[in-house]
């Protein structure tokens, strides 16, 4: 019955996820245009720290009444939260702006640069540039989180019982960072608050190999998790701003294949390499190499978003 396991919890269970992920997600964008960094990173911080709130309960239920009436219980339950919460969801009126905000002149949001259709957007460079920044972002953050642990014992010589309870804090980061990083993103805007990601990351990694002192290991871990927090909080209201909010669902699902792509690579990417090599280093320093890469291209999006804003202002 394996197939079964892979077919409704891999395939279904993967579609309902993403479905899940995307909608709210792209609703708020909608309904928050002056706050669209903090209202995604409220729904994303919760997707992040509903692991930690999941993960207690059902390891009771599988111990209580196994596996497969574990599976049962909580599907009953998310689906009657979920059909509760979903009737509060509706997209918002066309040109929809809260009361008493005026888009234009707020220094907190501005201008969607273009309204594409998802079909659209696929067709331009920007798309691309920001599905290389998120799996870069990723690929590197889902790869040290899988082995956070064993790689705190070997560089900063942590306890197993240390490791892990770093790795427990790391959950706390990694959903703190989806709302702050993601609010600050309203105020400096989404293209420089990606730099910020890079240039930390960088400098996080780059330093990792040689950190033998524990408690600035675990500081450097739970800056780059925040980061990669961060990234996914930030991905939605950045598509807002720059293909507009008329199909933004259906993009953001397109721009996470970034994220299904990273979840594979990451993983592998380190644990081949530390078979091969007995080390940790040498992923780290393919990890800043890509951050560089991910550095530049952040770079190079900005002067494309200023081209297509030069353009939309000499046709006003």
């Amino acid at each position: 019955m394996l197939w079964l396991l892979y077919v409704g919890y891999g395939v279904l269970g993967g579609i309902g996820l993403g479905i899940g992920y995307i909608t709210p997600v792209s609703t708020l964008v909608k309904w928050f245009p002056d706050r669209r960094g903090m209202a995604t990173g409220l729904a994303i911080m919760g997707f992040g720290f509903a692991a930690m709130i999941a993960s207690p309960v059902m390891r009771f239920l599988i111990e209580s009444v196994g596996i497969p009436n574990t599976f049962f219980i909580l599907g009953a339950i998310y689906f009657v939260i979920m059909l509760v919460a979903s009737l509060y969801l509706e997209k918002p009126p066309e040109g929809y702006v809260p009361a008493g905000v005026v888009i234009e002149e707020t220094k907190t949001a501005s201008k969607d640069l273009a309204q594409l259709t998802a079909n659209e957007a696929i067709k331009t460079k920007r798309f691309y540039f920001l599905w290389f920044m998120l799996f870069i972002n990723v690929t590197c953050g889902i790869a040290i989180l899988a082995v956070a642990s064993p790689m705190g014992v070997e560089i900063a010589g942590l306890s197993a019982g240390a490791a892990a309870v770093m790795v427990g804090i790391m959950g706390v980061f990694n959903g703190a960072g989806r709302l702050i990083w993601a609010s600050i993103s309203d105020y400096i805007g989404r293209p420089n608050l990606y730099t910020i990601f890079f240039v930390l990351q960088i400098g996080v990694f780059a330093i990792l190999p040689f950190t033998t002192n524990g408690i600035l290991f675990q500081i450097l871990l739970f800056i780059m998790i925040t980061c990669y927090g961060g990234g996914f909080s930030a991905i939605p209201a950045y598509i807002g701003d720059i293909f507009g909010t008329k199909q933004l669902g259906a993009i953001h699902g397109y721009i996470l294949t970034a994220w299904a792509a990273a979840g594979l690579a990451g993983p592998f990417i380190v644990a081949e390499i530390y078979e091969a090599t007995q080390s940790y280093a040498l992923s780290l320093y393919i990890f800043v190499a890509m951050f560089v890469v991910a550095l530049i291209i952040s770079i190079i999006i900005r002067f494309d978003i200023r081209k297509l804003k030069v353009k939309n202002e000499h046709r006003v």
